[in-house]
């Protein structure tokens, strides 16, 4: 994953709110991931028209906390392992 590229949830994953776990899920056919809230931060601005660069700098913007780069990345290469993610190559 680059930093232009634009992420987005894979085809069958779904992001939801889940007010029995209190928390966003991740709903797939093999089951359910109950996401922390970075994850679910990361993840519901990953809509595939918003570049790893945007979604960074909108994160930062919104908690003002600057320096979030490597973490963000971390983790969607992680998602991207875990096959949650995919990205569109700009």
């Amino acid at each position: 994953m680059t930093h232009a590229d634009r992420p987005s949830l894979r085809s069958g994953i779904r992001l939801q709110w889940e007010a029995v776990q209190n928390s966003y899920v991740l709903l797939y056919p093999e089951g359910m991931v109950k996401l922390n809230t970075s994850a679910s931060e990361i993840l519901r601005r990953c809509d595939g028209v918003r570049s790893v660069d945007e979604i960074v700098a909108d994160l930062e913007a919104t908690f003002q906390r600057a320096g979030l780069h490597d973490d963000v990345m971390h983790f969607l290469e992680l998602a991207t392992a875990q096959g949650w993610i995919g990205a569109t190559q700009s």
